[in-house]
């Protein structure tokens, strides 16, 4: 943390941490000032520059409070759906009868159609990196489900494997830019006190998506022909077009507005988003101060980065090259590993290779094994929900310590368990039903940790210039990562399933000591504060002058009104 006046989530129920500008202050022996404003709370320490806002509670009740912006957020996660759907339904797809019948599938090909998926994913993510600063977020998700329809539309028809391949590669474009596109344009319409509960929606999308998936391509598989696979692969066609057509009636970003010079419109989307007329909204003091926020982060950034007219190559490379500086390599490696333990968490090995790992641990028979896999997307599912509801007042570093010690215990019992008895399950099925047991805690600890907060963090922890890319950039990490994961899980298991799950639980625990000693918390923080949970020199340095922004934008000003103060800081 950046100071001592920070509390903690747990302590943290309707306000967020105090919010340090400078450097700490020396303790006061006067207590910080708070004030309810039209449902919300501003709270201000007694030298007038650190403070907190919230518009109100976090959990169901904030959630209940902030109506639009939930719905905007549950419409927009419809990226992460897409992700999720394609995740479930192909495993069922590529073992379908006439699926085989048409186009034999060794290990090759199918290798190759979840390797195109992901390359596509990779590739989308990146790009949209670019494309979310230039043309806007809303645009980009339109253009990006354009994308995702048009793959999809090729596998749903296809007359080839080749068309199939190809399909999958033009959908992942699309699949990769909505995972990183989604989960931005939340965290930024988002009030703080339930930034993280609208950013679970993600993974709670992505995770229902897998359900509805996995269970589509069940029900579907016995129908006869070529509908019994064309039927699921179409459907994901539904939330794409959904998403694609009701991203043009989604509010704009005000951040992003803000960034481009466009104050009044970002008031308008910001009175929207917080449920106020856009009259009161101009005189209401929480909106004005995250505004001010706003203007000031901009300022700063305009400072920091100026521009090189006519020379928008450049520009482009130094926009990402500044993701390596060192005042940003902290927050760019928070969300590379963040998506790099997600994945090697193991969870997307038991997705795609559920039935195989089920053998493993000795359950026979393609119902069961289906069945008992496809448990594991509605496990998740479940444990999303306690996420949703607390991570804002758990905080995330909690969540991912605990998760991760489940996750890496779950595993290396696993792995003791089928080096101790892999080779006789049929004697000791006992121990079978433990090892699946301990496959659905991990699940579970999965669910309310790594699995919502590793699409938390990488849109939180980056400036507003940065915001685009470094969100692209981790959810590449994400995708290359998932490649990676599906390249190595077929050797590993046929050479050693205990290794497999070995590998897992050690990568488990190494992202504990990650949480525990690298991961700052940000919950309940303003994405405009965040800088203030880094500690290095170069954010004290942009501290101070982000102090100055903030005092001639009337900021402080503002807040000592508000609280009776009229003595000068």
């Amino acid at each position: 943390m950046a100071s001592d006046n920070y509390t903690t989530p747990a302590e943290a129920d309707v306000s967020s941490p105090l919010l340090p500008l400078s450097p700490s202050p020396s303790p006061s022996p006067y207590p910080a000032k708070q004030v309810d404003l039209r449902g919300g709370t501003l709270t201000v320490h007694p030298d007038g520059e650190h403070y907190s806002y919230a518009y109100g509670p976090t959990g169901l009740a904030g959630l209940r409070a902030n109506t639009y912006t939930l719905r905007c957020a549950v419409f927009a996660s419809l990226g992460g759906l897409t992700f999720g759907y394609d995740q479930g339904v192909i495993a069922n797809v590529l073992v379908m009868e006439d699926f085989v019948a048409r186009w034999p599938v060794g290990a090759w090909e199918r290798g190759l159609m979840t390797a195109v998926l992901e390359l596509g994913c990779l590739f989308g993510a990146l790009g949209a990196g670019v494309f979310a600063d230039r043309i806007s977020r809303r645009a980009s998700i339109a253009s990006a489900c354009a994308v995702f329809c048009i793959g999809s539309a090729l596998q749903a028809w296809a007359q080839s494997l080749t068309q199939i391949t190809g399909g999958r590669a033009i959908g992942g474009l699309g699949v990769g830019a909505l995972s990183m596109l989604s989960p931005l344009y939340m965290a930024e319409i988002s009030p703080p006190e339930v930034r993280g509960s609208l950013l679970a929606l993600e993974q709670f999308s992505i995770v229902l998506g897998c359900v509805v998936g996995f269970w589509t391509g069940f029900l579907t598989r016995n129908v006869p022909g070529s509908l019994s696979w064309r039927i699921p692969l179409a459907l994901q066609l539904i939330p794409g077009i959904l998403l694609g057509l009701g991203s043009f009636v989604l509010p704009a970003s005000p951040r992003l507005l803000v960034l481009q010079g466009q104050r009044e419109a970002a008031l308008a989307s910001l009175a929207k988003l917080r449920l106020r007329p856009l009259s009161v909204a101009r005189t209401d003091p929480l909106i004005q101060i995250e505004l001010m926020e706003m203007e000031a982060e901009a300022i700063m950034l305009q400072r920091a980065s100026p521009i090189s007219e006519g020379r928008p190559l450049r520009n482009e490379a130094l926009a990402w090259a500044k993701l390596f500086d060192h005042r940003y390599i902290d927050r760019t490696l928070v969300g590379v590993m963040v998506m790099f333990f997600q994945q090697w968490s193991g969870i997307n090995a038991l997705i795609y290779y559920g039935p195989l790992l089920m053998r493993s641990l000795g359950l026979n028979g393609s119902t069961v094994n289906l069945l008992v896999a496809g448990g594991v997307n509605i496990v998740q599912f479940l444990a999303v929900f306690p996420a949703i509801l607390y991570i804002d007042r758990w905080g995330r570093k909690p969540l991912l310590r605990a998760g991760s010690v489940v996750m890496a215990a779950s595993h290396l019992s696993i792995a003791l368990l089928v080096f101790e008895f892999g080779s006789e399950w049929a004697n000791h099925t006992i121990a079978a039903w433990i090892a699946v047991g301990c496959v659905y805690l991990f699940t579970v600890a999965y669910g309310v940790s790594f699995g919502p907060v590793g699409w938390v963090l990488p849109n939180e922890v980056f400036p507003l210039s940065m915001r685009g890319k470094g969100a692209a950039l981790s959810t590449a990490s994400n995708w290359l990562n998932n490649f990676i994961i599906g390249l190595v899980t077929p050797p590993l298991m046929e050479n050693s399933s205990a290794l497999t799950f070995g590998v897992f639980g050690t990568a488990c625990f190494l992202a504990y000591l990650w949480a525990t000693y690298i991961v700052p918390e940000t919950a309940n923080v303003s994405l405009e504060m965040i800088d203030a949970v880094f500690r290095s020199p170069a954010s004290r340095g942009d501290m101070v002058m982000k102090k100055q922004v903030e005092r001639d934008l009337g900021l402080y000003d503002l807040m000592r009104g508000l609280t009776g103060d009229n003595g000068e800081s």
